[in-house]
């Protein structure tokens, strides 16, 4: 007996998107991680953008990340993303917040780069050592 396009993994993936013609995202409707990204699981792969570009561009080149060039986590539109380094994507990702969580601008005196490519608030930093040292000191006396 033949397998309907329902049971296929694609078939799956396609019942659970929505296209938005205004954004061209192709966004997942289904269950989604704590991170933002659409869940999906097949063997080798975690996630439903991960999963779509397999089935219609290919693998994911060893080594590499899928980037989310429209930066909608959610998104599973082949041609929203682009296989990259850990660097380059979390570089990208960082091009985009122009200011920490706690809202002091990344500036260039401000903003500490780690190797990967993510970045660090000095002042925030600098706030939690302060912290700690104080903690410290307090716990010693």
């Amino acid at each position: 007996m033949a397998r309907g396009i329902a049971e296929h993994p694609l078939g799956r993936l396609l019942d659970k998107t929505t296209f938005n013609t205004a954004t061209g995202c192709w966004e997942w409707t289904a269950s989604r991680t704590s991170g933002g990204y659409g869940a999906f699981r097949i063997p080798g792969v975690s996630s439903a953008h991960r999963a779509m570009y397999l089935f219609l561009v290919g693998p994911v080149p060893d080594g590499l990340h899928l980037d989310h060039l429209c930066r909608v986590r959610h998104c599973v539109n082949p041609d929203h993303l682009e296989p990259v380094t850990q660097a380059e994507n979390n570089r990208r990702a960082a091009a985009v917040v122009t200011h920490c969580p706690q809202g002091h601008a990344y500036s260039e005196a401000n903003t500490h780069l780690r190797k990967r490519g993510s970045r660090d608030c000095r002042v925030c930093n600098r706030d939690r050592a302060n912290l700690r040292y104080r903690s410290r000191k307090v716990t010693s006396a």
